[in-house]
């Protein structure tokens, strides 16, 4: 059974769409991410330097290599972690974060938790690459 269609004078409707609602709808849930999203630093170990008595305060001549040691023995090099916690991967990221200059001054910041192994090793990567001027950190004693 064939049907036919009827194609007279009826004007056929547009179908249209309002985008508007969907857009608000968008940005609405876009401002709810953004407020309630959380940012966080990774990559930053924390370490609680252990305390001295005596000591002058070191002059800021510039740029300087801060070598962290956490507690847990890894290292960081001026705030950037390393992947691993090696002397070679210490002595490959001081070359390259020095470009070969000795005469930066090395800063090690290690935890008072960390192991003295850790320490010697990040001393030995600043004498294998010749640092001359190498400091250790510590806060001041509340006695």
């Amino acid at each position: 059974m064939k049907f036919r269609r009827h194609r007279g004078n009826v004007a056929r409707e547009e179908v249209f769409l309002n985008l508007t609602p969907l857009i608000d709808v968008i940005f609405v849930l876009l401002l709810f991410f953004v407020v309630s999203t959380t940012f966080s630093r990774p990559a930053q170990l924390r370490i609680d330097l252990p305390e001295a008595s005596s000591g002058a305060p070191a002059e800021n001549s510039g740029k300087q290599l801060e070598v962290g040691v956490s507690a847990s023995g890894d290292y960081s090099l001026n705030g950037k972690v390393l992947a691993r916690h090696d002397l070679a991967t210490l002595l490959e990221a001081l070359s390259r974060e020095s470009n070969g200059d000795n005469a930066l001054p090395l800063i090690i910041s290690a935890d008072a938790a960390s192991s003295h192994q850790a320490v010697v090793t990040a001393m030995d990567a600043a004498a294998r690459l010749g640092f001359s001027k190498l400091r250790i950190t510590t806060v001041e004693s509340s006695r």
